[in-house]
């Protein structure tokens, strides 16, 4: 099954027609339309868009879990999401903690982009789990 819609910033195909809701296949945020996207540095579009895939994951996870994201060809585990930036025109940055709670952040040029987002058990029991999408969603309402 495959969704596209007339103001949607991409496409996407799925086996399971349940999962037609994506990022790709979703209108954009009328924040994301106030500038045009030629005029957005390549690390604010990539930053406005992985806030729209963190939004999406978050929306599919159960009170036990939070996101995280998973490094791609290192040895270096999850960074649980805590924040993310941009440095125009080209630079997005991750913060958060890893596994440990050890302080990590990830600064990674556009062109390098690999985000594999896991869903992890919130570290403590009992608390309501942190939804970081939600929040950077906002910051883009007041940009």
């Amino acid at each position: 099954m495959s969704a596209k819609s007339d103001d949607c910033g991409g496409h996407a195909a799925h086996v399971d027609p349940g999962e037609a809701n994506t990022p790709e296949t979703a209108p954009l945020p009328a924040e994301m339309k106030r500038k045009p996207v030629g005029d957005k540095s390549p690390a604010e579009w990539a930053y406005e868009r992985l806030i729209l895939y963190i939004q999406n994951f978050e929306a599919r996870l159960d009170a036990d879990h939070e996101v995280a994201m998973g490094f791609t060809d290192t040895g270096a585990g999850v960074l649980r999401i805590e924040g993310i930036g941009y440095f125009d025109p080209d630079i997005v940055t991750f913060y958060g903690a890893d596994q440990t709670g050890a302080r990590t952040q990830l600064v990674q040029h556009v062109t390098q982009l690999n985000v594999m987002l896991r869903a992890v058990r919130k570290p403590t029991e009992g608390v309501e789990p942190r939804r970081i999408g939600f929040r950077l969603a906002a910051t883009l309402e007041g940009d």
